[in-house]
This record gives C-alpha cells, sequence and structure tokens, in this order.
C-alpha cells in the first residue's frame, strides 16, 4: 500500500492511496486541472483510479469531485446524508457512479479493505477512513474537533496517520478572523489544535516505526515549522521522542508529498 497527501490545507484537500492492484483518491478538493497537475507530479494516471471517497461536503474537500468523476468515470463513494448535502454542488453524477458507503463500515477492495469512522465536525454526517491490507494499517483523520475515545479506538496502531494538525490557539485569537469563525474553529465541531493532536497522537501510537503526517493546517492561524514543534515537544512531554520510532513529517496546500509505503 502506498500514499500520497497530494494537497491538504484550507484551500483544499486531497490523498491517493493504492495498491498493486487498485488506486483511490480520497476527497477531491482542488479543481480537475490542479489535480492532473498533483497527478503528474507522483507520476500517476488519474484514468487509472478505481473510485473516490468522500469525508464530507466543505468545498475544501469536493470542489473538484464532480469533474473528475465525469471525465475519468471514476466510482464515488459517500454516506446518504453526504450524498444528501452534495447535490446541487458538484453537479449531476450518473448513477452507475453513486455509490453509498455506510459509516462505521468497512467495504473490501480485492486484498484491501477500507473502514468508515464518525468524526466530530459540522457537516452532514462527516467520515474519515483506515486502510487495511496484509495487516498494514493507513489512517486519515481531519476536519475534527475532537478525537474522541472511539475514535481513538479505530486508529490506534497504525503505521501511518495523516493527521489534522490545523492550528495554533494563540494565533487563532490574535488573528484577523470574526469570532464567530474563531469560535466555531475551537469547538468540538471545529478543528484540533497542534497540541491536542499531539496528545491524542500520543494515545494512539505503538512502539514501532510509525509515520505521522501533519495536514489540513489552516493558512492563516498555522505555520509548519509550528506546527511541528508544537507537536514534537507535545509529544517529548508524552514520553515519545520523535525521531525514535515515531517520524513527523509535513503537508503542502500545494505540492504532493512523496509516495510512500505503508
Amino acid at each position: 500500500m502506498r500514499f500520497s497527501v497530494l494537497a491538504s490545507g484550507s484551500t483544499g484537500n486531497a490523498i491517493y492511496v493504492e495498491n498493486d492492484e487498485h488506486a483511490f483518491l480520497v476527497d477531491v478538493g482542488l479543481s480537475g486541472k490542479k489535480m492532473e497537475q498533483l497527478f503528474a507530479k507522483i507520476d500517476r494516471d488519474m484514468k487509472k483510479l478505481s473510485g473516490i471517497f468522500v469525508t464530507h461536503e466543505h468545498s475544501d474537500h469536493i470542489k473538484g469531485l464532480g469533474v473528475v468523476a465525469r471525465k475519468y468515470n471514476v466510482p464515488i463513494y459517500a454516506n446518504e446524508k453526504t450524498w444528501q448535502a452534495m447535490d446541487g454542488q458538484i453537479g449531476k453524477i450518473p448513477l452507475d457512479q453513486r455509490f453509498v458507503f455506510n459509516m462505521e463500515a468497512v467495504q473490501s477492495f480485492g486484498s484491501l479493505s477500507v473502514e468508515s469512522f464518525a468524526v466530530s465536525h459540522d457537516a452532514a454526517d462527516p467520515m474519515f477512513y483506515v486502510f487495511h491490507e496484509n495487516g498494514r494499517k493507513l489512517v486519515l483523520i481531519t476536519d475534527t474537533g475532537y478525537v474522541s475515545d472511539r475514535m481513538k479506538g479505530i486508529i490506534r496502531g497504525a503505521d501511518s496517520f495523516v493527521f489534522e494538525s490545523n492550528h495554533d490557539i494563540g494565533m487563532l485569537q490574535m488573528g484577523r478572523y470574526p469570532w464567530s469563525v474563531k469560535r466555531r474553529i475551537l469547538s468540538d465541531v471545529g478543528h484540533v489544535c497542534n497540541e491536542d493532536a499531539a496528545v491524542a497522537m500520543s494515545e494512539v501510537v505503538f512502539e514501532k516505526p510509525t509515520q505521522i503526517y501533519l495536514s489540513h493546517l489552516s493558512k492563516d492561524n498555522n505555520m509548519k515549522d509550528l506546527a511541528r514543534m508544537s507537536v514534537t515537544q507535545t509529544l517529548q512531554s508524552c514520553g515519545i521522542i520523535p525521531g525514535e520510532y515515531v517520524n513527523i513529517h509535513d503537508t503542502d496546500a500545494e505540492e504532493p508529498t512523496a509516495l510512500a509505503t505503508v
């Protein structure tokens, strides 16, 4: 199993996951043209996509969904409430490309199993995914106001995490956003801050080689260096020393990460 975080941030999100048999996207939060450019950078062909999994209906996750699905005839998987919420946002999708992926369910694609789980976000029915193959585990978890014990139980022990580290609380509080937006981000249905993300990480990593990709960083209320420093310091305070068995990686809103093997 291999993956690349094609783009991650407040302006658009998309993650590519493949094995020897299938190739998938999780979310298409950028234009079709931009998606093609990102695929070229990781030397992959969008014509070979097997499907697209949708997490929720916010525009930074579905901006290019309809265009890409229609152009490349790609099946779309989302839960019923998300399908309803996307109505009118992604254009007409042929019935033979519309598939329901229920919450807290597992679907198998050959040797690859995909598990969905609920997160806490202000969307219709937001959910993220765990990819399993041959005892290896890739977790994708962003767009949640907190990480519940139930979420931790599902994601615990992964070999690779794409984990939200959205904002620095000080930057957010002092920043230009109106208070209503700040309150939404800080709420239980908003986004997790750097320190809270790291505390959750400390409770789900096992003592084995583990890769953590810090994702969905706010353009206005975070910076890569700050997120990495905050997460590192918090993990250290929890008894985990990044570089020993846990490695921290950046993601970017414009550039894909190198294809990594899980």
